[in-house]
């Protein structure tokens, strides 16, 4: 099934001392290239953030103004592209495969987006797989973007979730590497 991918890279990773997640290396691969790896599929790739150095070339954007937040990135995001599903990533899940991805967007079917669970049964709305449609119409509802949280946004949506994985585990803290 085709679909876009949106790879969310502009937070100011606080929580790991001000450290750019998106070039945090695991196992000699950034948390960036490993998310770019599973949506290489993608019918077309954007990366709101500041740009860096990727394994491969994709767009970048940027929310405006910067730091206004993962929803605001979002819509930054969306405006490019335009296959029926989007793949919304954020770039600190270094364990998401393209067989996760494979497996969000073939289970959309009848609902609105299908996401990952992290390890501890939490829904990951940043590790999700989304209908175009269904997104623009949270857009609309949800209005200014700036500063809104994700849960905000998909509130009303149908989405299905996977069972707890790995998969859908972000990184936060330097212990959450340890898993």
């Amino acid at each position: 099934m085709e679909f876009d991918a949106v790879v969310v890279a502009g937070g100011g990773s606080t929580r790991l001392g001000g450290v750019d997640k998106a070039l945090v290396v695991l196992d000699g691969v950034t948390f960036l290239d490993r998310v770019l790896r599973a949506v290489g599929h993608a019918t077309h790739t954007v990366v709101v953030g500041p740009v860096r150095e990727t394994y491969r070339e994709v767009q970048w954007t940027q929310e405006d103004p910067p730091g206004s937040g993962p929803v605001a990135g979002l819509a930054a995001g969306l405006a490019s592209g335009s296959a029926p599903n989007v793949v919304v990533l954020s770039c600190d899940l270094p364990w998401v495969t393209a067989q996760d991805i494979t497996r969000l967007v073939d289970s959309i079917d009848t609902h609105d987006g299908s996401g990952l669970r992290d390890s501890d049964g939490r829904d990951q709305w940043l590790a999700a797989a989304y209908k175009r449609s269904s997104l623009a119409k949270a857009f609309t509802k949800l209005g200014d973007p700036h500063n809104k949280s994700v849960r905000r946004l998909v509130a009303d949506l149908d989405l299905v979730w996977s069972d707890p994985s790995r998969s859908g585990d972000d990184v936060d803290t330097w212990a959450d590497l340890d898993g």
